[in-house]
């Protein structure tokens, strides 16, 4: 019981420290009595849910993350239908600007590592230049890699080992 006191005075000793912080930075308006945005907008007014998620997106420095996460929602836009149906974005690292892309056959990844130079121009042209660098593209998950004899030494690839 006395560890429960000791840790709750402690907390309210924190909230009391922050809420003298927030007072003085908020600046020589805060001490007048009955002070009010009047007809002149201030960061007191209300905004709307989309101007605050720009706003938040703007100071976080998120603009290229949010605008490659819309590319992935146009996708089928993007690269056109007969793609889209056979290869979907999985994933964009920021730092290396790889579009990570998965197909659903071998046929489709080798078709789409071809078309990877005209998507990464068409995708830099809609994100701005140099927001996507390179796209890696990837085969089918889950596929099972061929056996090759009964006897099989561990890590081997069999005959694509060279």
């Amino acid at each position: 019981m006395d560890l429960a006191r000791v840790a709750l005075r402690a907390a309210r000793e924190q909230a009391r420290a922050r809420g003298e912080a927030t007072r003085q930075t908020k600046g020589a308006g805060a001490g007048r009595r009955g002070a009010r945005s009047g007809s002149r907008g201030d960061g007191r007014d209300p905004m709307a849910l989309g101007a605050a998620i720009n706003r938040l997106v703007t100071e976080r420095g998120w603009e290229r993350p949010a605008a490659v996460g819309g590319v992935m929602g146009r996708w089928p836009q993007i690269v056109g239908d007969d793609v889209a149906n056979h290869c979907s974005p999985e994933r964009y690292d920021e730092d290396g600007r790889e579009l990570v892309v998965r197909c659903d056959s071998s046929a489709w990844a080798a078709n789409l590592r071809l078309l990877a130079p005209q998507l990464v121009a068409r995708l830099n042209a809609d994100l701005g230049h140099g927001a996507v660098r390179v796209i890696k593209v990837l085969g089918p998950a889950g596929a099972a890699r061929p056996r090759y004899g009964p006897l099989r030494a561990s890590g081997s690839r069999g005959s694509h080992d060279w």
